[in-house]
């Protein structure tokens, strides 16, 4: 579409229709050929039935986490792994439980605020911008996240270990810890097949900061052949090259200051993301930031009627068109969220902590059964797509 516009030619492009999980699959088959080629495979000979089912095995195809050869394949051969385990299995389902009470119970609800949004970019207010910037950011997060634990479930119940994919990345205080913290193993395989190739900080700081902004740009097509895709791969690789050139300062924030700037650089930076063009996110952005007015919900007669003397415009609650019904219990749901992933466990602490009993397994039965019973409508997963 860009080379046609640039060149203002027509071509008649016929719909391709991709493979499933073709994106996953070929990364991990890169990351084999690479590491072949670097001679990191000498001392493993694997049969071509054992490498099939490493980059076919069904947990981790759709959606990742993104797993290495040494990571995986040793575990089929051990004898442990053909063992029925009671404790892998109990742990295995209450990790899949959780993962997909993530998906049905919270991103599946958080789905409708995003969608009226983002459709409606141009004609939404400030607090119907942050409203629906906030929801996206918890959706795709409970979503992918939530993915990642059924994958790593299921995996547990053929005593299979695969590599944890998220550890609480909205409690970062740098975007540098943030993608130590989001998706894992793809910043794993950006750092170890992308970054470093480039020179990573062998070559001075310029050179750096250049590498970073090309792997996250890349990173960002990845994702999608895009505009903004790329922009918001873009937009962290400026991000991580100021975080890298802040340390050389030696100047350190307070770790609130660090969190609030890095979570708010995350959610403009998701906004780019989700939004359907440049011009979208642009007008979300504007809203976002009080450039369009501050609209927020108050009643100009009431107690708060004073706040429209400093600029501010209050609006009745049922004057907010692009936010779903039942606002105000929605908006208790959405604060409620922001607060379980600032401060409460991720499933992966929880997990760890937990011992199979009967009570275990009686809380697990009714979240599953709950899970059940809300697939009222289908949804799919926000990360298929990618």
């Amino acid at each position: 579409f860009n080379i046609q516009s640039f060149f203002n030619v027509s071509w008649t492009i016929p719909k391709i229709s991709f493979p499933l999980a073709i994106s996953f699959y070929t990364f991990t088959q890169i990351a084999y050929l690479v590491d072949v080629y670097r001679g990191e495979t000498k001392d493993r000979h694997y049969s071509l039935p054992t490498y099939s089912l490493f980059v076919l095995f069904f947990p981790e195809l759709i959606a990742g986490p993104i797993v290495r050869h040494h990571q995986l394949i040793p575990q089929f051969h051990q004898l442990r792994s053909f063992v029925f385990s009671h404790k892998n299995l109990a742990l295995g389902l209450t990790l899949f439980s959780l993962g997909l009470a993530k998906k049905v119970l919270i991103a599946d609800r958080l789905s409708p605020w995003v969608t009226l949004v983002f459709n409606n970019a141009a004609a939404v207010n400030f607090t119907e911008a942050w409203v629906g910037a906030l929801s996206y950011t918890l959706q795709l997060y409970f979503d992918f996240s939530g993915y990642s634990d059924m994958a790593i479930g299921v995996a547990l119940m053929f005593n299979i270990q695969l590599p944890i994919n998220f550890n609480s990345p909205y409690k970062s205080i740098s975007i540098v810890d943030f993608w130590r913290r989001w998706h894992i193993t793809l910043s794993y395989f950006l750092r170890d097949y992308l970054y470093i190739p480039l020179g990573g900080s062998r070559r001075g700081e310029i050179r750096r900061y250049f590498n970073l902004i090309v792997t996250m740009l890349l990173g960002g097509l990845w994702h999608g052949a895009g505009w903004t895709f790329v922009l918001w791969g873009g937009l962290h690789g400026v991000y991580l090259s100021i975080n890298h050139g802040w340390r050389k300062l030696n100047f350190t924030l307070p770790q609130l200051v660090g969190w609030l700037i890095t979570f708010l650089a995350i959610v403009v930076g998701w906004v780019v993301f989700r939004a359907q063009n440049l011009q979208d996110a642009t007008a979300i952005l504007k809203a976002m930031f009080g450039l369009e007015g501050v609209v927020i919900p108050g009643r100009t007669d009431g107690r708060f009627a004073w706040l429209s003397h400093i600029g501010l415009q209050l609006q009745a609650w049922d004057k907010f068109s692009y936010l779903s019904e039942n606002i105000k219990q929605n908006l208790v749901l959405l604060t409620g969220l922001l607060i379980a992933v600032f401060f409460l466990p991720n499933t992966n602490e929880i997990i760890n902590k937990l011992s199979p009993s009967r009570w275990l397994a009686v809380g697990v039965g009714l979240l599953l059964c709950l899970c059940l019973f809300s697939l009222n409508q289908v949804t799919e997963f926000l990360y298929f797509q990618f």
